[in-house]
C-alpha cells in the first residue's frame, strides 16, 4: 500500500488553491489541497500502525504553529509545477524533518520546499503562459496549523486518512 503524510489547509485556502487546481492540476479530483511532509511511501497496513504510533508522538509534542503563503511560485525548470509558496518556518521546517526521520529508509527526492501545488504536468508552453499570468497574484494568507494526517492510496489512485494526528498535547 501507498501512505504519505501531509498537512490539510483550511477549507478557505483549500477552496482558493483548487479555483486553480481544477484548470491546471489533474491530480485534482484524487486528493484535497494539501502540503506534503513526506511523499508516497510503500507500507503495509501492520507497518502503518507503527508509525501511526511514532507520528501520534510527534503530534505530542509539536505545538500548532502558523501556516503563512504570500506569493505563487514554480519549479521549473527542474519540473512544471506551479505552487503557493509557504513560509518555511522552524515549527514547519522541524515537523518535517522529524517526520521524514521516522521514515529514514525512504529518503527524500527533493529537499524541503513547503508549497502547496496548484498546478502540474503543465507543457513547456502552459506553464510559461499560466505561470506568466499567476506570478504576480498577490496572497497574504495565514491561519494556525493544528494537525496533520497519514493517509493511504485507494486502488482507484484516489487518497485518503488513514489517522489524524492532533498537535500539542491533549
Amino acid at each position: 500500500m501507498k501512505f504519505g503524510v501531509v498537512i490539510f489547509p483550511s477549507k478557505k485556502l483549500q477552496d482558493l488553491v483548487n479555483s486553480y487546481r481544477k484548470r491546471y492540476d489533474p491530480h485534482y479530483a484524487l486528493i484535497p489541497p494539501h502540503l506534503t511532509l513526506k511523499n508516497a511511501f510503500e507500507a503495509t497496513e501492520e507497518d502503518a500502525k507503527d508509525l501511526a504510533d511514532k507520528l501520534r508522538q510527534i503530534a505530542r509534542n509539536t505545538n500548532p504553529f502558523s501556516l503563512k503563503t504570500s506569493k505563487i511560485s514554480s519549479f521549473q525548470p527542474v519540473n512544471n509545477v506551479i505552487y503557493f509558496k509557504v513560509d518555511k518556518t522552524e515549527e514547519l521546517a522541524a515537523l518535517n524533518s522529524q517526520v521524514n526521520q521516522e521514515f529514514s529508509e525512504q529518503n527524500p527526492d527533493y529537499a524541503f520546499v513547503p508549497h502547496i501545488t496548484i498546478g502540474q504536468k503543465l507543457s513547456n508552453d502552459e506553464h510559461s503562459d499560466v505561470f506568466g499570468s499567476l506570478s504576480m497574484t498577490k496572497l497574504d494568507h495565514e491561519e494556525t496549523i493544528d494537525r496533520f494526517h497519514l493517509l493511504y492510496q485507494l486502488e482507484n489512485g484516489s487518497w485518503t486518512v488513514y489517522e489524524t494526528f492532533r498537535l500539542g498535547k491533549e
